[in-house]
């Protein structure tokens, strides 16, 4: 009998052997509860990799945005600026606030935010007398935006920029890293991330200032005082001890992780850039991506099969892969919310949406696993391509 094909996943966690050494000095010092001192290095060592003067640990990436947006003074009735094709978390935080998301496309050559719709976006804003508070910038599946454009065109009306960069951490762009552009950076530390904690992010900023009145918000906004006094509203949003120690272990190995997941995405390249109708996410000059997942889109008339088809093949096989991320401005809990085109009857962020196809990217993926999704995704095209 032979035997079962073993589950690919899309993104696991890849541990670099030295985590227990951290959790295990956090057991021994008895610093289990939140901070203590692998909290204290692991926000340092972060802020040092990425060249930014200060680093906050949180419980996620989507603490991380929300403590961004506080420190903005985001509050009811103000309206901030979001890329749309991106997970929901960027953009619960904007309705945490009270705020009113308005989404922005993406543009072909990152497929991150528009430079062009959010500049008309802003230009109607202004023109309207309701500029946005804030910005939210997503760097997708670990590309980075076109940055420069962006924090110009922000920098001119005044509006402060949010970096999200929960997927690109190790990423760069013009030779400085992913996340350090904006007012406020933000990774996350997600299981499925390039490097985790299980669970947590980190907000980054050169306002040493600013993060400092994020930690305080982050420990539930407690006053200084010999009793629990509290003036201001806060949140229960700081990373453990434990968790900053596995931290630790992943930064240490972050590049390597880094150079891993661009090998898979060569390969990748090699092995189905020839097919029909398949494109592989771009990388803007001057731009290094993590790759923390490889990207392809299939245009059907040209490729002969779908990606539901392709999906439905893929998991046949026990390989998980998915469709890339459905936009904000579609997902019901925001209907009705504005949203800027990247150009007349050009909805990029939409194209990519029903095109898409996220494929096994882990850093720990072996080239016989690879090879078995490739021959899967071969077999399905070719199939498809003689029956028509």
């Amino acid at each position: 009998m032979t035997a079962p094909n073993k589950k690919i996943y899309l993104s696991p966690p890849h541990m670099s052997g030295n985590e227990m050494s951290y959790i295990q000095d956090a057991f021994d010092t008895n610093w289990i509860a939140p901070l203590g001192p692998h909290v204290d290095a692991f926000e340092k060592e972060l802020a040092a990799h990425v060249g930014v003067k200060d680093a906050a640990a949180v419980s996620s990436g989507t603490a991380a945005i929300h403590l961004a947006l506080q420190l903005i003074g985001v509050k009811e009735g103000d309206t901030v600026f979001c890329s749309s094709l991106t997970f929901v978390a960027s953009a619960n935080p904007i309705v945490y606030c009270g705020a009113r998301p308005i989404f922005i496309d993406s543009e072909p050559e990152t497929w991150n935010m528009s430079p062009q719709a959010l500049e008309y976006a802003l230009h109607e804003a202004d023109r309207e007398g309701h500029l946005p508070k804030a910005v939210i910038v997503v760097n997708l599946y670990g590309q980075s935006a076109k940055m420069d454009d962006i924090i110009a065109l922000c920098d001119a009306y005044g509006i402060p920029v949010i970096e999200d960069a929960a997927e690109s951490l190790g990423s760069s762009y013009k030779g400085k890293a992913s996340g350090s552009f904006g007012k406020y950076g933000v990774y996350s530390f997600n299981g499925n991330k390039i490097i985790s904690t299980s669970g947590g992010g980190m907000l980054i900023s050169d306002d040493v200032e600013q993060l400092q009145r994020a930690r305080f918000f982050a420990t539930q906004a407690r006053d200084q005082a010999a009793h629990y006094q509290h003036s201001q509203l806060g949140f229960n949003y700081r990373m453990s001890n434990v968790l900053a120690g596995i931290g630790r272990a992943q930064l240490a190995v972050l590049e390597d992780r880094v150079s891993a997941r661009r090998r898979v995405f060569d390969r990748y390249q090699e092995a189905l850039a020839y097919l029909p109708g398949v494109q592989l996410m771009p990388e803007l000059a001057d731009t290094r991506s993590n790759r923390w997942l490889t990207v392809l889109t299939l245009e059907e008339r040209e490729a002969g099969t779908s990606v539901r088809e392709v999906l439905a093949a893929l998991g046949e096989q026990d390989i998980e892969a998915r469709p890339v991320w459905k936009p904000l401005h579609l997902q019901p809990i925001f209907k009705g919310a504005s949203f800027y085109a990247h150009r007349d009857k050009d909805n990029v962020s939409e194209r990519l949406f029903h095109t898409g196809i996220c494929l096994p990217s882990g850093s720990q993926m072996t080239e016989d696993d690879q090879h078995r999704v490739i021959a899967c995704i071969q077999k399905t095209m070719k199939q498809t391509i003689h029956s028509n």
